[in-house]
């Protein structure tokens, strides 16, 4: 026997043993701690809805590095959720309802503090983009729900909820040269999100039309 099996550390039943544990082991056992533990999808969901909340009233307060960290947290909990839920076998259809209705208010409520302070600067033009943000954003994700009800997976597309929270949280945490003097991505980045929503709203209808033409003959 080679020394190399020889030192290698003997592991019990539930994965432990004399030697350090391996990342992956480590990952194994947080995982099942979680599942074990009373935490639920829905009270992440909520968690993050409140983090959103939060975010929202310190943007409208002018704290825009504070918002953006907020913003963040609040947002790794939207996405966490549905993931955990998975993992965990502790999903329900009504928390797949609520986590879906929860993202979609976060969403709309902070981004409606951004356009509040450009309505406050009297930017018309980036309240305006802001407002056709949230539009093109209810529109990426009723698209895709009424795709999937119709029997058409729809996920294509550039603009998705995670690219989204990325260009928002840069805008926010580099807004108004609190973080860095003179430099301002607010406005940048909603311009960006308006475009990249608008954008991804029509790739996801020609795809559903392509779909149900393939698959049906006639849309």
């Amino acid at each position: 026997m080679s020394d190399e099996v020889r030192e290698r550390p003997r592991r019990t039943e539930n994965g432990r043993g004399d030697g350090p544990l391996t990342a992956t082991e480590i990952r194994t056992l947080a995982r099942d701690r979680l599942i074990e533990s009373r935490l639920t999808p829905n009270a992440i969901s909520i968690t993050g809805f409140v983090g959103n909340i939060i975010a929202a009233v310190l943007i409208f307060e002018n704290h825009f590095v504070l918002g953006g960290i907020a913003f963040i947290l609040g947002s790794v909990c939207d996405m966490m959720d549905g993931r955990y839920s998975r993992m965990s076998g502790k999903g329900t259809s009504f928390g797949a309802f609520l986590d879906s209705t929860l993202d979609r208010v976060s969403e709309g409520i902070v981004l409606t503090a951004v356009a509040a302070y450009f309505a406050q600067q009297e930017d018309d033009v980036a309240t305006a983009a802001t407002v056709l943000t949230v539009v093109g954003s209810f529109a990426v994700s009723y698209t895709r729900a009424r795709a999937e009800a119709l029997g058409v997976e729809c996920k294509v597309g550039i603009a998705s909820r995670a690219v989204r929270v990325v260009i928002l949280s840069i805008g926010l945490v580099f807004a108004a040269g609190e973080l860095v003097p003179d430099l301002d991505l607010l406005a940048p980045a909603i311009y960006v999100m308006a475009a990249l929503t608008i954008f991804t709203t029509l790739q996801r209808v020609l795809h559903v039309r392509r779909q149900l033409a393939s698959g049906a003959g006639a849309v």
